[in-house]
């Protein structure tokens, strides 16, 4: 494998008003979690953003909606945010991550300078139901193919800790493996008191376990370890790079807060790897 890492950012541009129920999720409105709650971030901030996470290293800049999918306003907000940051930053590969999408919509997005999609399986079919019940995972999966259809980059992945079986585990794997996507997210579950799920911090060990077995099921696509890493490896968090991974997210995340950048810049380095300038640096 590859002795690069490359560095991914995430901008959360409209937040904490999903009417959804996935139990997991402190985007929705349903369990009051105290978050940060707003419509549309203005585009000046989110280009700000980008800026700033060029800066740092990042290869991939993420913008994130709160909502199960793409509605005309929304689509049409992404729109002008993705050329606004292609415009001010064009090296970065935008990724747009707006829950579910046609491919048209998709389509619309990659004309406005979206390269990837991010829409995650999350879990197994089978265990989907005891975590949300107002969609279910066919129509994450239809999203994905519909991804493909458009011509954009596909990014999924899904979340550990959610109570879900080994099983389960291998099960969301091989559904990821057989979208063939180029970047596959891995978050670990952080608990958050205003949620209902009954779901638990993965041991550390564990979670490497679970990344080499991503990396085994998954051989040639990009492992960018996401949320609940801080929480998850803590000063072990080198070992990821060992176990397979190729890729984090820097700085905060949708609604918990990360390390610091140049940290990270350390931490990778310190292990004996190099930073991607490039997304498609190999």
């Amino acid at each position: 494998m590859s002795k690069k890492i490359f560095l991914c950012a995430i901008s959360n541009i409209s937040s904490g008003h999903c009417m959804e129920d996935c139990r997991f999720c402190t985007q929705s409105v349903r369990y009051g979690a105290k978050i940060d709650r707003f419509y549309h971030k203005p585009v000046e901030k989110i280009v700000e953003e980008a800026k700033a996470a060029r800066k740092r290293s990042a290869v991939g800049f993420c913008l994130v909606t709160a909502g199960k999918g793409l509605d005309e306003k929304t689509l049409h907000f992404v729109c002008k945010a993705a050329e606004a940051v292609k415009k001010a930053v064009p090296e970065l590969n935008i990724i747009a991550c707006n829950g579910t999408a046609t491919a048209d919509q998709l389509t619309a997005l990659k004309n406005s300078g979206v390269g990837s999609y991010n829409h995650n399986l999350e879990t197994s079919e089978s265990f989907y139901p005891k975590i949300c019940t107002t969609h279910d995972w066919a129509e994450r999966y239809d999203t994905c193919e519909n991804v493909k259809k458009a011509g954009l980059n596909l990014c999924t992945g899904g979340i550990f800790g959610l109570g879900e079986s080994m099983e389960d585990r291998i099960s969301l794997l091989e559904s990821i493996r057989s979208l063939e996507p180029a970047s596959v997210p891995i978050n670990f579950y952080h608990p958050n008191e205003a949620l209902p799920l009954e779901g638990r911090r993965v041991p550390c060990d564990e979670a490497l376990k679970m990344i080499r077995m991503a990396r085994e099921i998954l051989p040639s696509q990009r492992i960018m370890i996401a949320g609940g890493r801080e929480i998850t490896f803590g000063d072990r968090d080198r070992e990821i790079f060992e176990a397979g991974a190729n890729a984090i997210v820097i700085g905060d995340y949708l609604t918990t807060s990360g390390s610091d950048p140049m940290r990270d810049h350390r931490m990778i380095e310190a292990a004996g790897y190099e930073i991607a300038t490039d997304c498609h640096d190999n």
